[in-house]
């Protein structure tokens, strides 16, 4: 298996950045370009693809939200507080994007022994990179009461700003994060608990949707108590990826193979998604 310290000493990182235009297109669009880059890299027609992605008010449902009781209530709610709604191609359960949110996405080739905890693994140890000049401790550990809770949950404090999670396709190896950056991690966390509230409404189900205490949620900004943007985030990663001694290669054009398979993968999500906003 390959280390996860390996994982980050890439020679060649394709770096396409999204924070920007992101904010004028669906959030449906990342995960299609994610699947897509996962079979380009996993196909070996792409060197390793590090992406950063920022997109307008955004809830992203897991796939066990779409099977809450009252789903339906609780995404009018959502709406009525100008969020859009999407349900994403993968695990994990409901997660807020917004313009003090970024994301990134590590895309690698499976072919070269990437096991789960090593994608995780990495992935924590780029933001401790990223974030050494602050000289303050890095947990990966699950908050409970957080949205979206699971054992690579990062905080600092016993306070969660970021999320790991990981889609394999193809032969590619997608490890994403995102990280709340700016504003108030509480408040996101808030509309998220009235959410599942509201599409629960104390019902039994099968599946364990988790009771939310916004206080265990900030941003970076509130835990650091600096001021910070996306763009001097985005910074900080690039710089500590050449640090490791990778040539970052900035592109923002996909192949003709890959811009077919993106229309594919983003007419599927499409699909999924008309039947989640459908189902009423």
């Amino acid at each position: 298996m390959v280390s996860a310290s390996s994982l980050l000493q890439q020679k060649v990182w394709r770096y396409i950045d999204h924070s920007k235009v992101g904010l004028t297109f669906s959030a449906l669009q990342s995960f299609a370009y994610d699947d897509t880059f996962c079979a380009s890299v996993g196909g070996g027609e792409s060197d390793p693809i590090f992406r950063s992605w920022v997109h307008a008010p955004t809830i992203v449902l897991g796939i066990q939200d779409g099977k809450l009781p009252f789903l339906q209530e609780g995404i009018a709610f959502l709406k009525e507080h100008n969020y859009e709604i999407i349900i994403r191609n993968s695990g994990g359960l409901a997660v807020v994007l917004d313009e003090g949110i970024l994301n990134l996405s590590l895309i690698l080739p499976e072919g070269k022994g990437i096991d789960i905890n090593s994608g995780y693994q990495a992935m924590w140890n780029l933001i401790q990179l990223m974030l050494a000049r602050y000289r303050v401790p890095i947990e990966a550990k699950e908050i409970i009461g957080s949205y979206c809770p699971g054992s690579f949950d990062l905080s600092i404090n016993n306070q969660k700003f970021a999320g790991i999670s990981q889609r394999r396709l193809r032969n590619g190896v997608a490890v994403q994060i995102y990280i709340c950056v700016t504003g108030s991690g509480s408040k996101r966390a808030e509309y998220i608990r009235e959410f599942y509230n509201i599409s629960l409404q104390n019902e039994h189900t099968k599946m364990v949707y988790p009771k939310i205490v916004p206080s265990t949620m900030a941003s970076l900004a509130e835990l650091l108590n600096v001021n910070l943007s996306i763009s001097e985030v985005i910074t900080l990663v690039l710089d500590a990826l050449k640090k490791l001694g990778s040539l970052i290669i900035p592109t923002e054009k996909l192949t003709e193979n890959e811009q077919a398979l993106f229309t594919f993968n983003y007419n599927r999500i499409l699909k999924r998604n008309h039947v989640i906003h459908s189902n009423k």
